[in-house]
Parts: C-alpha cells; structure tokens; sequence
C-alpha cells in the first residue's frame, strides 16, 4: 500500500459460517464512515440473531488508519476483538465493521479455539467482500478570466486530473482532485501560469 491509499468496502459482504465443536460464528464485514453506522449495524445483527451470546467486532475508521476498536463482548480478554482487528490491519482495510456472531455448541474451546475461530471468521467475511482500492486526493480551487481557460484545461487533459467543480459565469472558476502525492508539484505547474488565483481546499 502506497501512502496515499486505503482501502475501504463498497458493500457489506454475504454472511459467511464457520463451526467449530457445536459453536456456530456468523461472519460480517460492513462499510462504515461513522460510529453511528456501526451502532446501527450492530442493532440489525442482534435483532437479526436474538438468540446469541455473542457479538464480538472490531472497525477501523479513517483514510489514514487512524481510528480502531475491539470489542470481546464476554469473551476471555482478546480471544476475539484481537483476532478480528488483526484481518483489518492484515486485509489494510478502513472504514469498516467486522462483527463475529457466537451460538456456543455445549463445548467450551479454550482460548486457542476461540482466536482461531475469530480469526478464521472475520478472513472469511472480508475474503467474501468487495475491497476497493481508493487514493487520497487534496482540492485546490482556480479561478481565472475566460482567456485562461485554455490554459487550465490543457495542463487539467495533461496531468490526467478530475474536475471535480466548474462554475464559468463572470469568471472561470474550477475546483480540482489531486493525488497527494502529486499536489505539491502539480500546484507548483499552475503556479506557473500568470494570472491564475490558487486557493487549497482543505
């Protein structure tokens, strides 16, 4: 992974089922943006699964990693949040719910058990996902007089950029996706151009 990528879902993946001695773990893996949308999550699968006693999961939020959680729901200390997140970081997957839904068979597993099917669980839900690839883009906004129009959108067609807004009324103004990676040399090209109005977008 460079870094200026992610990757995230574009769906939620099927329902996966592994069993191990009696125990069934239902597998889920949800696209999320927010802890509001891994609440909701959540509330389906339980209204979905009354009946079980477990509802281990672990996220992962934001472009750049930056935000995780892991949860064993009842189970011994890091015998399931743990493995769940450790597909995340193994997948490189953010913006995404796993959630591993326990019925206990009679047999108890034993830590061990318990990690393996956790672990074994969350792969199989994120192997039966769409995983996208996404870059991280940075926004700068143009503003120039008709007669530069050319101009901005020669160098747009030459660095392969996206338009992400135009607005050509009294002036031309244009806001541009850029990779960020290239942004600093990219602006650094418009700012070349006389008579161009540069403004970064955060």
């Amino acid at each position: 992974m460079k870094n200026d990528e992610y990757k995230s879902l574009s769906q939620p993946s099927k329902e996966v089922l592994f069993k191990d001695k009696g125990s069934k773990f239902f597998g889920y893996a949800f696209p999320v943006q927010n802890e509001n949308d891994i609440e909701n999550a959540l509330e389906q699968l339980k209204s979905q699964h009354h009946k079980a006693r477990h509802f281990c999961y672990a996220w992962q939020l934001g472009k750049t990693y930056e935000t995780y959680k892991a949860n064993d729901d009842g189970e011994p200390n890091n015998s399931a949040g743990m493995p769940i997140y450790g597909q995340l970081q193994s997948f490189e997957i953010t913006n995404c719910l796993i959630v591993v839904v326990r019925y206990f068979g009679g047999t108890k597993l034993g830590v061990g058990g318990l990690i393996s099917a956790y672990k074994t669980t969350a792969k199989m839900a994120l192997e039966n996902a769409n995983i996208q690839t996404h870059t991280i883009d940075k926004q700068i906004q143009i503003t120039c007089e008709y007669d530069m129009m050319n101009e901005v959108m020669r160098l747009v067609k030459e660095l392969d950029l996206n338009i992400i807004e135009q607005d050509l009324k009294i002036r031309c103004q244009f806001i541009i996706s850029i990779r960020q990676k290239d942004f600093d040399k990219v602006k650094s090209l418009f700012e070349q151009v006389y008579g161009l109005e540069l403004k970064t977008l955060e």
